[in-house]
Formats: C-alpha cells, structure tokens, sequence
C-alpha cells in the first residue's frame, strides 16, 4: 500500500471514530495535554536525540511517542472540527 493510500485509510479510520464521541467526549479530547512527567521524559529524549545519543531502546520509546503524538494531533484537530456548529 502506498504512503497515500495509507494515509487516506488512516484518515477515514479516525474520522469513524471521532464520529463515536459525544460533544463533551470530543472537547475534553481537544484539550488533553500529555503530563508533566511523560513532557519531561520525551524532552530528555529529544535532548539525547539531538546529541545522538540514544540507546536502541530509548530510540524506540522515542519513536512510539512521536508516533503517538501525531495520532493524538491528528485526532484532536479531527474532534475539533466535528464540534463545529456544522458538522454536528
């Protein structure tokens, strides 16, 4: 599968369930913000990163996080636009 087509199934994936939250569901996803403790480790991370001097397993733990970041960002903007007068 191509990286577009990937990214169009991805999209249609969260699209379907963004559509599963309530109002108050999609606001409170829309202000989630990662904690203090997780934002300290990925900086030290991102700090080992640009130095290079990551291990295999912090370059996972890394990698998963950035990971995760972009679905949560994708996922927000999503909830974001479904709470707008006109999509709901």
């Amino acid at each position: 599968m191509s990286e577009v087509q990937t990214t169009s199934v991805l999209s249609d994936l969260l699209d379907t369930l963004v559509r599963c939250l309530d109002a108050e569901s999609a606001r409170r996803l829309v202000n989630f913000r990662v904690s203090e403790k997780a934002q300290k480790r990925v900086s030290y991370l991102a700090e080992r990163a640009n130095e290079g001097l990551l291990t295999p397993a912090e370059e996972s733990e890394y990698d998963a996080f950035i990971s995760a970041s972009n679905m949560i960002a994708i996922l927000k903007l999503k909830a974001q636009r479904a709470l707008k007068p006109n999509n709901r």
